[in-house]
């Protein structure tokens, strides 16, 4: 913590290039140096607009249709809410595929494979031959009254209906386009689904690490019989993705029909779950190494994802192809993509076998090569980049950054000296700016103080360090009121501790938004004033993370008054051209 430079453990260093399978000299092979090479530059629009959006997790979205979560169709509906409004973009959550025959395993960031969506986002209403019949009402019902997302009550009905869906139409493959585009990796993920659903039937994990192991090879004889024996289980997994893939371009559709100059921003989780569909039979994957962080200020014992991460060994002996193919893909259908824990383009906090964060270390990947398959995804799909560079970030790295036109992630709450906030007039131009993040409370909570008093009673800090949390923040709290009463956008009165009234959020909301940074971006939590966060990082079972509903339905969000206060004021901030 603090930044302290500590030497790694022997054993850690033994268990991590026993893992990578090599020798000390093969890891420090290739380019590891924080450089780009010359002429690696990410697509950035000419212009001189400074568009706004709106940030959410699509999961948390409540409708009169959806089935108790967040789909496709509510996307797409709300992007010409949003685009009537003034916004030029829409932030979404990781919407990756995860394991369709383990649906509790629900966290976005933890996927089983990037390439891939979940087909849990399908409006099922929206597939053609759809019928209302075919969804017993009272199951909907129960899933929409939820008060968060039943995930295996939503995977029961919607992929019921789904096979249903698939057999009437003839059970058909994915269109063409969808099976040139995924490929032989597309066969992999869809194989790997059908072959978990059965195991989980028979007793065993959705993870193909807890199947037998004969199973577990993927070009093994026993996986090639299921191939020849079951050809249509897989073929229905194709369809799936198929499907969702045609829906997300149908929200991206409308985002283009409501006048959003970017559209869809995605994200792209730092890692996949060693067990999962990108693992399996993945050389470039290494399952025995997870990738985490440090003990620091928020975490005492340091992070442990769970994730596995590409090998920095085969990364360096290949010049980054792989990682260049997943850009690509990842950026097929983003006007924007943030890139989550950017400094993994560099180096990874990794953790070997059975230790915990504090045995980990910093592995290298090769810098330059990486950026370059980004740089040129970015512009062959016009795809801005953004760069997560929040935590741990090396001397250097947002220089690099900014070499390349990766904006950074500027954060309100992250942004402070010891005197206070800094000003929004002192943000650099490639940056987005907003207030906080999915892992952040939100501003409700943070206002209140809860997120001190949820990690406190998770055991994630101590007693001291709660205590003297809970004391700053009431110093930053009258920090922030000073400067809104500063900025001539706040009385100077100091409001209820227990409640941030509407007008001081639209205030908060406003003064940021003067940033001359390239974007901003507003989380659809503090529209709706939620309280509860979305993920407390470092808990699993102690909180429902990814679970939560919003307070508002789709439907509601336009008729809010502070959706129409917090909009005013980004459209003057940030007006469209034109």
């Amino acid at each position: 913590m603090g930044g302290e430079v500590h030497q790694a453990p022997d054993a850690t260093l033994e268990s991590l290039l026993k893992a990578l399978g090599a020798e000390s000299g093969a890891v420090a092979s290739g380019n590891h140096a924080l450089e780009a090479y010359v002429g690696t530059r990410c697509h950035l629009p000419e212009t001189g607009e400074r568009p706004w959006g709106v940030a959410l997790q699509l999961y948390q979205l409540r409708s009169a249709r959806n089935w108790g979560i967040g789909d496709f169709g509510d996307l797409a509906q709300l992007a010409g809410t949003l685009g009537a409004a003034g916004a030029d973009f829409i932030g979404l959550n990781p919407l990756h595929a995860l394991f369709l025959a383990n649906p509790a395993h629900c966290s976005p960031f933890s996927p089983s494979n990037r390439r891939f969506l979940n087909p849990l986002y399908i409006a099922v209403d929206r597939v053609p031959g759809f019928t209302p019949d075919m969804a017993d009402p009272a199951r909907v019902a129960a899933l929409q009254q939820a008060p968060l997302v039943d995930y295996p009550g939503v995977a029961a009905l919607k992929l019921e209906v789904l096979q249903r869906l698939w057999q009437v139409a003839g059970s058909p493959d994915a269109a063409p386009g969808v099976l040139a585009q995924g490929g032989d990796d597309l066969q992999r993920h869809a194989l790997f689904e059908a072959i978990s659903a059965r195991m989980v039937a028979q007793g065993h994990g959705a993870g193909w690490r807890d199947w037998p192991a004969d199973w577990q090879d993927a070009t093994g004889e026993t996986v090639a019989r299921f191939v020849l024996d079951h050809p249509a289980e897989a073929r229905f997994h194709r369809w799936l993705q198929g499907l969702a893939h045609e829906q997300l371009d149908q929200a991206r559709a409308a985002c283009d029909q409501a006048g959003m100059s970017i559209g869809l921003y995605l994200d792209f989780a730092v890692g996949e779950a060693a067990d999962g569909s990108g693992a399996w039979g993945n050389p470039m994957v290494v399952p025995g190494i997870r990738i985490g962080a440090p003990p620091d200020y928020f975490n005492e014992t340091g992070q442990d994802w769970g994730l596995a991460p590409l090998s920095p060994v085969a990364m360096a002996a290949d010049r980054a192809r792989p990682f260049a193919d997943l850009m690509a893909q990842a950026t097929r259908q983003a006007g924007a993509l943030r890139i989550d824990h950017a400094m993994g383009l560099w180096q990874l906090f990794l953790i070997p076998g059975d230790a915990g964060p504090a045995q980990g270390t910093y592995a290298r990947y090769p810098l330059a090569d990486m950026l370059q398959g980004l740089a040129e995804a970015s512009r062959a799909n016009r795809t801005i980049v953004i760069g997560e560079d929040l935590g741990n970030v090396p001397p250097g790295f947002r220089e690099v950054m900014d070499q390349v036109g990766i904006l950074s992630y500027r954060i309100l709450l992250f942004e402070r000296t010891e005197d206070g906030f800094i000003p929004p007039a002192d943000y650099p131009r490639d940056a987005l700016a907003c207030l906080s993040t999915h892992d952040l409370p939100t501003f409700q909570g943070w206002w209140r103080g809860d997120d001190i008093t949820l990690r406190h009673g998770h055991g994630l800090i101590g007693d001291a360090a709660a205590e003297e949390q809970s004391d700053s923040r009431q110093v930053e709290r009258a920090q922030l009121l000073a400067d809104l009463t500063k900025a001539d956008l706040w009385t100077g009165e100091i409001p209820d501790t227990d409640r941030a009234p509407e007008d001081l959020v639209a205030a908060v909301h406003a003064w940021l938004a003067t940033a001359p940074s390239r974007l901003f971006v507003v989380r659809l939590e503090d529209i709706t004033s939620e309280t509860v966060p979305v993920n407390i990082p470092s808990t699993t079972n102690q909180h429902p993370n990814w679970q939560s509903k919003l307070g508002a339905t789709v439907e509601q969000i336009p008729t809010l008054p502070l959706f129409g206060k917090i909009a005013e004021k980004l459209r003057t901030a940030r007006p469209r051209e034109g």
